[in-house]
């Protein structure tokens, strides 16, 4: 089943998720519907909060973006904790289901180590680095109740106010698009 993308203005966007209660067998069903609904938004990362349901999982594929050093991934993250980022940061410009249209430089650690279950409820503990962590960590903020938008400074958010308006009004067409100045 693919979900609607909920868009930047909604309050699940900005709320802290909640746990899904272990076991519950029928995350294996949700994750499968956010993954149809990611592939079908073209992305490579989906928050259950982005879909209206403030539960701490999201899902990730950045196959689309591997390339010959970096293999991608598949992997979905249920009730996850961010135990470590390290490294010093380093900008990469950021996009959002949810903000469609609007791209900026976003600064992140380029290494994470994350405690989480699989969509099989076995619990996992994992190091990430390069696209990966970044794309996990894009998602994690969002059952955090953060999104990219959070990390810009003030001059890009007054340049980008009129485009957030609109967004959170539901105008999404082309028209609207802007890109944000480095």
């Amino acid at each position: 089943m693919i979900f609607p993308i909920v868009l930047y203005g909604d309050p699940v966007l900005k709320k802290k998720a909640s746990e899904v209660a272990e076991n519950d067998d029928s995350v294996k069903e949700f994750v499968e519907s956010m993954y149809e609904t990611m592939y079908a938004a073209q992305g490579v990362g989906l928050a259950a909060p982005q879909v209206g349901e403030s539960l701490r999982v999201f899902v990730i594929d950045t196959t689309p973006m591997e390339d010959e050093e970096e293999a991608g991934i598949k992997q979905a993250f249920i009730n996850p904790v961010m135990l470590e980022e390290l490294g010093e940061e380093w900008a990469f410009e950021e996009g959002c289901l949810s903000i469609p249209g609007v791209r900026a430089d976003v600064n992140r650690k380029p290494q994470i180590k994350i405690e989480y279950f699989d969509e099989n409820w076995e619990l996992q503990e994992e190091t990430f680095d390069g696209m990966k962590a970044r794309v996990i960590q894009h998602e994690y903020d969002h059952i955090e109740g953060k999104l990219f938008t959070d990390y810009l400074t003030p001059f890009k958010k007054r340049l980008l106010k009129g485009k957030l308006a609109n967004i959170s009004k539901g105008k999404t067409d082309a028209e609207y698009r802007v890109k944000i100045p480095r």
